[in-house]
């Protein structure tokens, strides 16, 4: 996620919110992989607005940026990470992902 590849993820990314109802509390994108804190819907679910942002933001990148669909078979994996805030506070999990920005 570089070359532009990265600010064009973050806008469709914000782009989102309302309609999957979440918000963007922080954002990480690195090369390799994405870190976001959101505050998601509970009557959506978190794996549900996951996949959703994953599925649209594939669909749209590798239509603008052809470049993706030569190298990568798919843009995104299937796994991901999903942890609730609650037993550390959510500046601890900020602090995780801008920290992440010097790995």
């Amino acid at each position: 996620m570089v070359d532009g590849i990265d600010t064009r993820l973050k806008e469709l990314i914000l782009s989102k919110q309302k309609e999957y109802q979440y918000e963007v509390l922080d954002m990480e994108i690195m090369p390799d992989n994405v870190h976001l804190l959101l505050d998601v819907n509970p009557k959506i679910g978190v794996f549900t607005v996951v996949n959703h942002i994953k599925g649209y933001t594939s669909h749209e990148l590798r239509k603008e940026f052809p470049t993706l669909t030569k190298r990568l078979p798919t843009l995104w994996t299937h796994s991901k990470f999903i942890s609730s805030v609650g037993a550390v506070t959510l500046e601890v999990v900020k602090k995780y992902i801008e920290e992440q920005k010097g790995v």
